[in-house]
């Protein structure tokens, strides 16, 4: 009985000291949550993999647009990344021409700069996209299917 309770006692010690098993684990092969079709066109796919706290000073989501979606035009209050992990899409900041962006891509936003981002006409588009969420995203004006096809033809003659 003796061991018994020293074992016991050895065990106890030991879960007091053990790291906590506990793992913050997300996968990024989770295609997300369908997003509710506001400030779009087409069919968006959202996947929260970081979200800011006190210690990560900005969001990451993995954001598929389907072929022919688009996001209307918008700004952040802080920098925005782009890392463009698959597909084929467009990108325009207001004022410049639009690009074609490609898997590979790395596109950095400034903050305040009104812009949109895509899917192309014939490709999904997967990109995660780093930026703080202390202020929501500023919907400037909607983007018109009429102006996303024009984009479309004049980026695929590239």
């Amino acid at each position: 009985m003796k061991n018994f309770f020293v074992g016991l006692l050895i065990l106890a010690c030991y879960n007091a000291i053990a790291q906590d098993d506990y793992y913050n684990i997300v996968s990024y092969t989770d295609e997300g949550a369908k997003a509710p079709n506001t400030h779009y066109i087409g069919e968006a796919w959202l996947s929260r993999l970081l979200q800011e706290d006190n210690e990560l000073p900005y969001n990451v989501v993995k954001a598929t647009f389907k072929a022919n979606s688009t996001l209307d035009w918008h700004k952040h209050s802080t920098l925005q990344v782009l890392i463009v992990v698959d597909g084929i899409g467009y990108y325009q900041e207001k004022g410049k021409a639009p690009y074609k962006m490609k898997s590979g891509d790395i596109i950095t936003c400034s903050k305040d700069t009104e812009h949109w981002h895509a899917s192309s006409k014939e490709s999904d588009v997967t990109y995660l996209a780093l930026y703080s969420g202390q202020t929501p995203t500023e919907w400037t004006e909607v983007l018109t299917q009429e102006y996303y096809d024009s984009v479309a033809v004049k980026l695929s003659k590239e």
